[in-house]
């Protein structure tokens, strides 16, 4: 069965459109390796092998054709999405144990693409911000903040032996100039602001300044990439303008109601993960609203709940917790918006 309902484009093969959403990847996937190193791209090969074998394995123990299967490209798009989530220098197993588990638990335990309720790769995901929170936070340093960057070798090393053939491990390489180590923008401002700094003394902090500027980069990759997909009539525009939409509307109120101690819509979108969430995540084919008025709806309350775990929550990017909660209500906000069939009888009641 063809499994690309949510697609705009229901002519093309499922295999195709999902390859055309790799494609998309690069632009955002290509700004992330330059700023936070090769490990992105050793990730990327790690995820992407283990989730085709993974499928492969249980599609084989299912008694279906696992070369044929395979071939539609859904595992390689989860593999991928995750290596580009996780940080560049996280240990081999823990990415392994993390696309596993969103391909065999998430995915195939359902029947596989076109059944699994929850995009898998969030899933995966938040398997692994769950079970391994320090790991998964230890993010690099934008190159003009570091001391020194890993190189192909020494990532290699690092990611399947804990250290380099010198003894230099991930803390030596997170180590800033002044002492600091680095996280992603989101953890720097939920920190600031649990120690009672206001938001202008947040961004009169240069190193904060300087560490943000990379991931604005990131996200302009992925925003890159998800108009392409829009251009190309990939993808519908209700979910991913309705997402940010609502992300910079819920943003600049709270903002406007107390702008020392809430950050600015500009902030919320071209932080973390929100360009990568809103193209690529959220538009998942098999998971998302599928109705006009849906999609919106479904997009919407994904991006309010964005800005309120990210602001109120225990952590400090939200797009994966945010996604599998509506894909919860996904089914629900299917049926109350499905439009009216052409001809249906319509019950009119009369009261004398």
């Amino acid at each position: 069965m063809s499994n690309s309902h949510a697609f705009l484009n229901d002519a093309r093969p499922t295999h195709q459109l999902m390859m055309l959403v790799c494609l998309a990847l690069i632009p955002g996937a290509a700004a992330q390796i330059h700023f936070l190193g090769w490990g992105i791209l050793i990730n990327l090969f790690i995820c992407a092998g283990t989730a085709i074998l993974a499928e492969m394995l249980i599609l084989k123990l299912r008694n279906k054709p696992p070369l044929e299967t395979v071939k539609d490209n859904s595992a390689l798009l989860t593999g991928l999405l995750i290596g580009l989530a996780i940080p560049p220098l996280l240990p081999w197993w823990m990415s392994m144990v993390g696309v596993g588990f969103a391909i065999i638990i998430a995915k195939q335990i359902y029947g596989g693409l076109g059944f699994n309720p929850f995009n898998p790769a969030m899933v995966g995901y938040v398997l692994l911000l769950i079970s391994f929170p320090v790991e998964m936070t230890a993010w690099l340093p934008s190159p003009d903040l570091a001391t020194a960057a890993p190189n192909i070798i020494e990532s290699i090393q690092i990611i399947f032996f804990g250290q380099t053939s010198s003894g230099a491990n991930i803390t030596d390489y997170q180590k800033l100039a002044d002492g600091f180590t680095m996280a992603t923008p989101l953890d720097h401002s939920k920190t600031a602001f649990s120690l009672g700094n206001m938001t202008s003394e947040i961004f009169q902090n240069n190193q904060f300044l300087k560490g943000t500027g990379h991931w604005f980069w990131i996200n302009l990759g992925y925003l890159v990439g998800g108009i392409y997909l829009l251009i190309s009539r990939i993808i519908h525009w209700h979910i991913p303008v309705s997402f940010l939409l609502s992300i910079a509307t819920c943003s600049t109120l709270l903002f406007l109601i107390d702008g020392q101690n809430y950050l600015p819509a500009s902030f919320h979108l071209f932080a973390g993960a929100t360009m990568l969430g809103a193209f690529f995540i959220a538009t998942d084919p098999v998971t998302a609203s599928t109705t006009f008025k849906g999609r919106i709806i479904y997009a919407v309350l994904i991006g309010v709940f964005v800005v309120v775990i990210r602001t109120f929550g225990g952590y400090p990017d939200a797009i994966a917790f945010a996604v599998l909660l509506l894909n919860i209500a996904t089914p629900t906000i299917d049926h109350y918006t499905k439009p009216k069939v052409y001809g249906e009888k319509i019950e009119v009641k009369v009261y004398d």
